[in-house]
């Protein structure tokens, strides 16, 4: 027991050269670099690609996309706003690194090239990857592995891998992967999931809205850090997209014709029965037929 007691005594805090008894303990745990308060927005211990929108890049730690870590995004359907939310970042990996190649792993759909070429991305540098959904029922496993071997390719700079029926051991072995291989990793997975346990350090869930100036709303609803007060809105559409978009809509409203007021019936009076006045009839000379019978009347 005493030797217990002097070895822990060697590593006691109050014996750190940088701490002093008399020191606060936050002020103590302010001298550890490897100290992160949970009240604070964490810096990112790995390096990290910007995301192109800055309201974004202000609530992930270290300003971007962390590479050598995965990134879950969870939203309802599968190939909605992932490539709006991705493809900045992308973009200007491929503009630092042109001979890196983004493996696709289970995209659900084919991608667009002139979308994705407008976006400033290489096409010549996009693999994807998948399996014959027709002949192998479940390739879930199959998935994973391409994942895996993905990020230990040396030509591979980001992975994009499309999981619904990924685990949580599965998702551990991925991440573990993402650190080793320091590659950006975006695991795609459903909203049902966001309940479920899960080692990625950033986790996100995307929603689209029916503004004019945002078309993307984004939970972040793990990070190192607080919680958010609220989701950021982006608009992920490209500029020139957007100003044609502004310029249409401006020329709709424009040209339009004024509506044309329209007029409110007049009620129509409902004819009454004509009042004769027998005493007209009988100032008027009668005929002789009619004559006895006027007088019986």
């Amino acid at each position: 027991m005493a030797s217990f007691n002097k070895f822990c005594s060697q590593f006691s805090l109050s014996t750190h050269p940088l701490i002093n008894r008399d020191q606060a303990w936050p002020a103590r745990l302010g001298l550890l670099d490897h100290v992160w308060r949970a009240d604070s927005l964490g810096t990112a211990s790995v390096e990290t690609i910007g995301t192109g929108y800055p309201d974004l890049n202000d609530v992930l730690p270290g300003g971007g996309w962390p590479c050598g870590a995965m990134t879950e995004v969870l939203q309802a359907k599968p190939g909605q706003h992932e490539w709006g939310l991705v493809a900045p970042a992308l973009a200007a990996l491929q503009s630092a690194s042109p001979a890196g190649l983004v493996v696709l792993v289970g995209a659900p759909y084919c991608p667009f090239g002139p979308a994705l070429g407008a976006r400033q991305i290489n096409m010549q540098r996009l693999l994807s990857i998948s399996s014959v959904k027709s002949t192998v029922k479940n390739d879930g496993p199959a998935m994973l592995w391409a994942t895996r071997e993905a990020l230990q390719c040396a030509d591979v700079a980001a992975v994009m891998a499309w999981l619904p029926d990924a685990r949580s051991a599965h998702l551990r072995r991925l991440q573990i992967a993402a650190l080793t291989s320091g590659k950006l990793l975006f695991v795609f997975r459903p909203v049902q999931a966001q309940h479920d346990a899960s080692p990625a350090p950033l986790r996100l869930k995307l929603a689209g809205t029916a503004q004019s100036i945002h078309n993307l709303q984004i939970d972040v609803f793990k990070r190192r850090g607080p919680l958010l007060a609220a989701p950021v809105l982006i608009d992920t559409r490209p500029p020139r997209l957007a100003a044609l978009l502004a310029a249409s809509k401006g020329r709709v409203h424009q040209h339009s014709p004024a509506p044309v007021p329209v007029p409110t019936p007049t009620p129509t009076p409902t004819p009454t029965p004509a009042m004769f006045d027998l005493s007209d009839i009988l100032r008027k000379p009668l005929h002789a037929l009619d004559r006895t019978a006027s007088l019986q009347h």
